[in-house]
């Protein structure tokens, strides 16, 4: 399903695992997608946007996103994603597969968020 361009959801441990490196003390991973080569992970700090770039992959950028740098959110149902970060006129849009429950997505971003 990743191959539609889809997010699609990853163990939490894995991801906390795989990506160490970026968490910082304390931090922990509540939520983990899978888009082909890219990456979201929801810790209990963060956003954190993982994108892999070119043929091999192995140019990766790393996008934080603290909570409160988010002004608003939306999902819908059909697994559709958008955040808006202060400073930028346009959304973040990402689109998860059926098999991502996207009220889970919600719940952890209203957690953090609404702090």
């Amino acid at each position: 399903m990743a191959l539609f361009g889809n997010a699609h959801t990853m163990d939490p441990g894995k991801a906390a695992r795989e990506y160490a490196r970026l968490l910082g003390q304390g931090e922990q991973v509540h939520g983990a997608y899978q888009l082909i080569r890219d990456a979201i992970l929801l810790t209990n700090q963060r956003m954190i946007l993982i994108d892999k770039q070119g043929l091999t992959g192995k140019k990766i950028e790393y996008h934080s996103l603290p909570y409160r740098s988010i002004t608003h959110f939306s999902v819908e149902t059909a697994g559709h994603f958008e955040i808006w970060v202060s400073g930028s006129a346009t959304p973040i849009e990402k689109t998860f597969t059926k098999g991502v429950n996207i009220y889970e997505v919600q719940a952890i971003l209203t957690q953090f968020v609404a702090r």
